[in-house]
């Protein structure tokens, strides 16, 4: 059977024998397959005994903060950047400045530079809409191409996002239309959105399967779980809100006082390189790689074709502000009338 392209490339790409080289525990906070596709090769190609944990970011920076006093993780690789940043201002991760940060992306180094290189960026999404063409096709409703669409009366009942409480992808898009309206107007904004929302899910991942699935019409995602679905088959579409939109920023951080921090010192490096950034694409996931010399997918969004904000990573990632936004969202959105 022949290798795989991209594995024959991460093999090229990894350093060292499979000698033994201890081990590395990581909370991961991306799809679980390009979690293990990535712990296995690493694991044959250096002999290290790489020990995976899947939790949302949110969990992560909770489980984090739950044994700082005898932390038992050495590396927390991906999930939206804001609770990365805010572990990084408790003090939870190590600053630690790659040698491979002069080939990543301006918005990679700029979310190390601004969490002090406690943490970087591994990858970028921007937020958008997913969308059932078949659904949308059979209501003879047009597909949502900007924040305002969403609040037609033909979609009540039939759009979907996360909790922000729980999802960064729901909270980056809270952060978004604060940053693009102002807050007052951010808000009014989503009260009337509300009553077009059928339900808050937990993960940020949940709405996009169920528009996949024609569960609901529309969801509120980044576009890269979009086209996940429409490379798996399911009849979706996606778009970016023409009035402009925020993106995530992946990020990775080594956990401070981990119990192998060379180890994990030395997975970081290779993460960041592009045989290390491989394993997103192999396992179906079209977030933009943080390094520049990593082949560019064409199914992948091209940053520079839509109207991204300048979103202020340091100031929404800020553990008060993201906490302020979301008591005020519960209060005047979730609960109004209440």
């Amino acid at each position: 059977m022949r290798t795989p392209h991209w594995l024959a490339l991460a093999f090229a790409a990894s350093c060292g024998t499979a000698a033994a080289q201890g081990q590395v525990n990581i909370i991961c906070s991306v799809q679980a397959e390009w979690c293990n596709l990535m712990a296995t090769v690493y694991s044959r190609t250096t002999g290290t005994k790489v020990n995976i944990t899947s939790k949302g970011s949110g969990e992560a920076l909770a489980q984090l903060n739950a044994e700082k006093a005898n932390p038992k993780t050495d590396i927390w690789f991906g999930g939206t950047g804001d609770p990365h940043l805010q572990a990084a201002e408790q003090g939870l991760t190590l600053e630690y400045k790659s040698e491979q940060i002069k080939d990543l992306h301006p918005w990679a180094q700029k979310q190390a530079a601004d969490s002090k290189y406690r943490t970087v960026g591994v990858y970028l999404g921007p937020l958008g809409f997913g969308f059932n063409k078949e659904l949308l096709a059979k209501k003879k409703v047009n597909a949502p191409a900007s924040w305002a669409d969403l609040l037609k009366p033909e979609l009540k009942g039939e759009v979907q996002m996360a909790n922000p409480a729980s999802s960064g992808t729901a909270y980056t898009m809270i952060a978004t239309l604060v940053q693009l309206m102002g807050e007052d107007k951010a808000f009014d904004y989503m009260k009337k959105l509300h009553p077009n929302i059928s339900a808050y899910t937990r993960s940020g991942t949940a709405p996009v399967k169920a528009a996949a699935r024609g569960e609901t019409t529309v969801s509120i995602s980044f576009v890269h779980d979009v086209t996940t679905e429409a490379v798996n088959g399911f009849p979706v579409g996606s778009a970016t809100p023409a009035e402009g939109t925020g993106a995530e920023v992946g990020s990775m951080s080594i956990v401070k006082g981990g119990p192998n921090t060379e180890a994990a010192k030395k997975f970081y490096e290779w993460a960041l390189t592009p045989g290390g950034q491989q394993f997103g694409l192999a396992a179906k996931q079209f977030q933009l790689p943080s390094n520049t010399k990593v082949p560019k997918d064409p199914r992948m969004t091209d940053p520079a074709k839509i109207k991204l904000i300048n979103y202020d990573y340091a100031k929404y990632g800020a553990s008060a502000e993201r906490r302020r936004l979301i008591a005020k969202w519960e209060k005047e959105v979730l609960n109004q009338g209440k």
